[in-house]
């Protein structure tokens, strides 16, 4: 009898001890928590008491392929794997997320609908199609620039001040619960308008060559850098925007363009244009000043 008690227990503390470590596939990644101290066998396992409580895992420009084992880093609240070789990331186990950047990889999909405490996330640079961020009610800063959205929902992100969207294929964007909103990138969509009357706290505008026709900023008081070049703009109303002290607006077909209110203006791009006349005389804080390729006979 003592013998079969004997197998039994050592059998169950094959099963804990098992049960006790984490598979980490990618040699990288685990010499790295061998390196500092997490492991100490390159044997595809890492102990997983070692790891469940890290809150900070910073492992960017590593070659790391697969990450294969953070879902035991349960604990975690800052996750940086940006500048990898990822072609898939999951995190839905760790739940305790505040800040996740894995840009400038080769992901495909990315589901943080598990990761509700996120208030940064950083996806630039991948091949996302998609990208739902429906349930990080608390997020503030978004950039998902660079990749293949056609799509992009926010209107339960109503605490977001920072979202860089550029360089995607978006045919319309709606930003009107995003009030909180700071700075807005979205340059390089296919955006034929854009409403930003109720981004009343904007300071950053970045939204050249997309197929705009007409922009109104006459909300945006606030605004300190305005950058709509590259559309196809035939009016710009400014006379609102008395804090702005940059201002790009080439290659649209502005016909007049009125900037005398403007007197903070230190950096000013309007060449490639269709202005006969412009007027910078009240502008003395200029410092950059560009307006050729237009039909200027007075300056």
């Amino acid at each position: 009898m003592n013998t079969i008690f004997r197998v039994l227990f050592f059998f169950c503390v094959g099963i804990t001890l098992t049960a006790q470590t984490t598979y980490v596939p990618d040699d990288i990644f685990e010499q790295y928590l061998i390196d500092r101290g997490y492991d100490d066998v390159l044997d595809n396992y890492v102990t997983t008491a070692n790891i469940n409580g890290i809150s900070r895992l910073r492992i960017s420009y590593s070659d790391i392929s697969d990450l294969t084992g953070i879902e035991d880093f349960t604990a975690l609240r800052t996750l940086d794997c940006r500048f990898n070789n990822l072609t898939s990331l999951d995190v839905s186990s760790n739940t305790a997320l505040t800040e996740l950047s894995c840009n400038s990889n080769n992901l495909t999909s990315l589901d943080v609908s598990a990761n509700t405490a996120l208030i940064l996330l950083q996806v630039q640079r991948n091949n996302l199609t998609s990208l739902d961020v429906s349930t990080n009610i608390v997020l503030r800063r978004l950039n998902c620039g660079s990749n293949n959205l056609t799509n992009l929902e926010l209107d339960t992100n109503t605490f977001l001040t920072k979202l860089i969207c550029g360089s995607n294929n978006l045919n319309s964007l709606d930003v009107s619960e995003n009030k909180d909103l700071t700075s807005l990138e979205v340059i390089e969509n296919k955006l034929t308008s854009l409403d930003v009357s109720a981004n009343t706290f904007l300071t950053w505008l970045s939204c050249g060559s997309n197929n705009l026709n007409s922009l109104d900023v006459s909300t945006n008081t606030a605004l300190t850098s305005l950058g709509c070049a590259l559309n196809n703009l035939s009016s710009l109303d400014l006379i609102a925007n008395t804090a702005l002290t940059s201002l790009s607006c080439g290659s649209n077909n502005l016909t007049s363009l009125d900037v005398t209110v403007n007197t903070a203006l230190t950096s000013l791009s309007c060449g490639s244009n269709n202005l006969a006349s412009l007027d910078v005389s009240a502008n003395t804080a200029l410092t950059s000043l560009s307006c050729g390729s237009n039909n200027l006979t007075s300056l």
